[in-house]
């Protein structure tokens, strides 16, 4: 049985909530998610998983059965069939965790180990609850909100060096319409269960990362 049919049937979570914590990371494309994640895996120790970049990455791997498939999601501002996205995560999380347990490194272990954001993901309603279902239950969803005007403005500017084939106006707009038609109602689910955490993206990066700050530390008791 393949990884994805092993996902498809799984209804247990593979890691305990107890042992490995997740925090989702949303926000339109352009939120300054990234950014974000960065310094909080600087000033918290998590392991930072990029959902977008597994996805590009895979894409680029001359063996992967998924590459062509992810090609043309992304280039039509589509969202990636679930199970390949959580089997890619799922799989990245072992490594890291395998890592940190075999380390002679206490500070990396104490660092890195069941700590993870997860930066992009859930983008659908259906990935966050088999995500839950199958892999483990997250504690609540950091959600950066930003105006779209300002997000096209970033990602524009980025396009002039990312070299990212998605940082164009035509697939900016389709990646906004696919965020609010379904990534939207992700954040609405988690908010139903208080377990999001909403940042205005409008500020400046130093005035975000304060509030996430605050939030993160509530949240965790840190």
């Amino acid at each position: 049985m393949s990884t994805i049919d092993t996902l498809k049937d799984r209804t247990t979570p593979v890691f305990s909530p107890d042992d490995v914590t997740v925090i989702f990371v949303l926000g339109g494309p352009g939120a300054g998610k990234g950014t974000q994640c960065e310094r909080l895996v600087a000033r918290y120790g998590f392991a930072h998983l990029s959902a977008g970049d597994l996805l590009r990455a895979e894409q680029n791997r001359p063996d992967s059965e998924f590459g062509d498939l992810i090609r043309h999601h992304i280039r039509n501002g589509l969202i990636v069939p679930m199970e390949v996205t959580i089997a890619l995560l799922e799989a990245a999380m072992r490594q890291i965790l395998d890592e940190t347990s075999t380390s002679t490194d206490a500070a990396a272990q104490g660092r890195k180990k069941g700590k993870f954001l997860i930066d992009g993901f859930p983008r659908k309603l259906d990935q966050a609850l088999k995500f839950e279902e199958a892999v483990v239950p997250a504690r609540f969803v950091l959600f950066y909100d930003c105006p779209e005007a300002e997000m096209e403005r970033r990602l524009l500017e980025r396009g002039k060096t990312s070299g990212r084939e998605d940082d164009n106006a035509e697939s900016i707009r389709k990646r906004f319409r696919t965020f609010i038609d379904t990534s939207m109602p992700v954040v609405d689910y988690f908010e139903k269960q208080d377990r999001v955490v909403k940042v205005d993206a409008r500020l400046k990066p130093d005035e975000v990362f304060a509030i996430t700050q605050k939030e993160i530390e509530k949240r965790l008791h840190l």
